[in-house]
This record gives C-alpha cells, sequence and structure tokens, in this order.
C-alpha cells in the first residue's frame, strides 16, 4: 500500500489519472487531491475536481485548493480542455467544497500525520510543492518520491523546445528539484505510448454505467486535436502517472541530471538532460497493455458504484 497525494490541474488527462487511482485501492491509499492553476485557472479546476469526486461517489476524498497563479508568470489556460478546462461533459452542480486549508498546508498537514513516507503524483505545474519545501524545506524527508508528469527530451507541445507543465512554472520545476526528494519524470515522449483509440472512447460511451459515459464524453472531447490532425491514437498523458507506479516494470527508463530552463522565447520550460542520477526519465511501455488496463479500470469502478 501506497500513500499517494495527487497534485493536479483538471484537465481531462488528470481526471483519467484520477479515476485509474482511485480503481486501485490495494495500491494507493489516496489521502486527498490538491489543485493548481494550470490547464486552466485554480478556482475552475478545483470546480472540475469536486464534480468528478461527486460524479462517481467519492466525496469522502478531499480537495485543497492551491496556488492561484505560477511563482513568477502569469496563469495562460490552455484551449485543449475547453472553455472550464473540462469540456464535454456537463457535470450538475457540486454540493461539496474544498477543505479550508491551502494545498501547501494541507500537504504539509498530511506528511506530518503520516507514520510513512508519502508520494506525490504531480499532474501540474510544480507551483505547489515549490511553496511547500520554500516553508516546509524539511518536508522534503517525509515525501518518499514525486512521480510527475512533465518536461521533454527532444521538443515541446507548448514551445519548440518546452512541455506545458514545466513552461507554465519553470521556476517551481527548479526549486524542487533542488531539494533531495526522489523524483521520476513522464516526459512526452513517454506519453507517446500512453495512448486511447476510438475503440475504447465507443466502448464507455456507449456503456451503461456512469463513471464510463463520463470518460467517453471527456475523452471523446479531448481527442478532437488528435482527429484534426489524422492522429488514430490519443494520448492521455496525466494517467502514465500512475499507470508507472501500478506497473513500473513496464516501463523502460535511465538516470539523469537535469537543468531547467526558466527564460525564453523559444526555451522558457525547456528540460535539459545529461549524464547524471538525480532523476529518473521514463522512455518507453506498451500500448495495448496501457489501454487494457484503463478499460479494466473505468469497468471496475462502474461495478464498484452500483
Amino acid at each position: 500500500m501506497r500513500k499517494v497525494i495527487i497534485d493536479c490541474d483538471p484537465g481531462h488527462d488528470d481526471v483519467m489519472a484520477i479515476l485509474e487511482t482511485i480503481a486501485h485501492p490495494e495500491t494507493f491509499e489516496l489521502l486527498g487531491i490538491t489543485t493548481v492553476c494550470g490547464n486552466n485557472l485554480c478556482e475552475r479546476v478545483t470546480e472540475n475536481a469536486l464534480h468528478v469526486l461527486e460524479w462517481i461517489g467519492r466525496t469522502d476524498i478531499p480537495v485543497a485548493r492551491g496556488a492561484l497563479k505560477p511563482l513568477v508568470y502569469d496563469p495562460e489556460p490552455q484551449a485543449a480542455h475547453g472553455y472550464n478546462g473540462l469540456e464535454g461533459f456537463e457535470f450538475p452542480a457540486a454540493s461539496i467544497a474544498p477543505v479550508s486549508m491551502n494545498a501547501p498546508e494541507w500537504i504539509h498537514e498530511q506528511l506530518n500525520q503520516s507514520e510513512t513516507p508519502v508520494t506525490i503524483m504531480a499532474l501540474a505545474p510544480l507551483t505547489n510543492l515549490a511553496l511547500l519545501l520554500r516553508k516546509y524545506p524539511e518536508d522534503a524527508e517525509r515525501i518518499e518520491e514525486i512521480v510527475m508528469m512533465g518536461g521533454s527530451v527532444h521538443g515541446g507541445n507548448i514551445l519548440k523546445y518546452a512541455e506545458f507543465n514545466v513552461y507554465a512554472d519553470p521556476h517551481a520545476l527548479k526549486e524542487v528539484s533542488e531539494s533531495r526528494i526522489p523524483i521520476t519524470i513522464l516526459p512526452l515522449e513517454a506519453c507517446a505510448d500512453c495512448t486511447i483509440t476510438e475503440e475504447e472512447i465507443r466502448g464507455w460511451k456507449s456503456s451503461r454505467g456512469k463513471i464510463a459515459q463520463m470518460a467517453g464524453a471527456l475523452m471523446d472531447f479531448f481527442a478532437e486535436y488528435g482527429r484534426h490532425h489524422d492522429m488514430h491514437a490519443y494520448t492521455v498523458f496525466d494517467l502514465g502517472v500512475p499507470y508507472f507506479l501500478l506497473y513500473p516494470k513496464r516501463f523502460t527508463s535511465s538516470m539523469h541530471a537535469m537543468e531547467i530552463v526558466t527564460e525564453g522565447a523559444e526555451t522558457r520550460g525547456q528540460t535539459i538532460f545529461a549524464d547524471g542520477d538525480r532523476v529518473r526519465v521514463l522512455e518507453h511501455t506498451d500500448p495495448l497493455a496501457f489501454r487494457d488496463e484503463i478499460r479494466t479500470s473505468i469497468e471496475q469502478l462502474d461495478q464498484q458504484e452500483k
């Protein structure tokens, strides 16, 4: 059993990662979800997290609202996630609210209450974690590992050399990487193997299960970019993080030193990897096994929901 906190900015792929985590209570003890400005403004992504938890019947999972903006730069909501950061499915109004503590303080409380170190699934800019370590640097000893979706080895998806999560707050990753916390990175290149297809989307949309229907509608919207670019498999970036924690041996990886570029018209958010042992960089996994896993997890969640 691994104690985990999901730090995220839901976000279609964040939602799929949340579902995958919740589908495996035998592996993950999910302490809660923290939100941060990233895919959209923090207020909106916090609402998205609450909507999803209420829809799937898991209002027992606490949500803590985090940083409203990156450490240095202004927020840049992403069109790929629609007008509200989670377009494609109409949720009823949520009746639950986030906890009263802000995310860094809430994470600090969880780390100090836990008898064992906690793993952070970082699916968004690392602003919350940077703020945590600024105030409580000793908390680095209470974090077992950060497994993050972010960065790229060869080329970006927001700038020529930068991936969005790092681009949005490069200073935060730089500060966190200077701590002693072990870091595993799922870069864009490894995300290319973390895909679903029209088969999964059609199956979820035609299902009688309410969780599958939600997943199908959200992924149908999220797949539009790929369809317009003649893709036949659609990357679900953040979903690769819980998948790695469930099945680490299904990924190839290598250890590297890492430099984060914090500014530049083409280079802000660039991650430069070199020989070293600071971070584990994931490389490849089997897309077919990945798809089998998420199909099974959604089916299990709907069976549990009944």
